[in-house]
């Protein structure tokens, strides 16, 4: 009878010891995973970061382009249209400061507060960025295309 209850000890202590190794090896993956995440995040940050100072960039370049034009725009069609140009280049601009001047955190923070406040609005907006994407990304490659098929008809116009 002894043996018995050495025997039953022992699995209950192999039992515990196993529960535990399990444990140990759930928080240790619990603990990686929480560190992947965050390195995750701040090279999300990161690339967000580099990419917010190109957009701003950008912004600028557009604003620059639209007041060249307004005068181009004062010329043709009158200063009331010029007026309206550089109206637009002003925000743009300004949106640009903006930007520029708030972390990526606080912007993440303002989109998803604008989404949750104008979903509609949002789905509007991601619509019409999908759509122009997809109208500049096809031109690329209908241009891209188009030189393809210009490089095959040299040959055969040479020969």
């Amino acid at each position: 009878m002894v043996e018995g209850t050495t025997g039953d000890t022992l699995v209950k202590e192999a039992a515990e010891t196993a529960t535990e190794t399990k444990r140990t090896a759930a928080d240790t993956i619990r603990e990686e995973a929480g560190k992947l995440g965050t390195k995750a995040a701040d090279k999300a940050r990161d690339f967000a970061a580099d990419n917010k100072d190109k957009a701003t960039g950008a912004l600028d370049e557009v604003a620059k382009l639209m007041h060249g034009a307004a005068a181009d725009v004062d010329e043709r069609l009158g200063e009331q249209y010029g007026k309206y140009a550089r109206s637009a280049a002003d925000g743009i601009s300004k949106f640009s400061d903006t930007i520029r001047g708030k972390e990526v955190d606080d912007l993440v923070a303002d989109a998803t507060d604008f989404v949750k406040k104008s979903p509609v609005i949002a789905i509007g907006a991601a619509a019409a960025i999908g759509f122009v994407l997809a109208r500049l990304i096809k031109s690329g490659i209908d241009a891209a295309a188009d030189l393809a098929d210009g490089d095959d008809d040299e040959p055969a116009a040479k020969a």
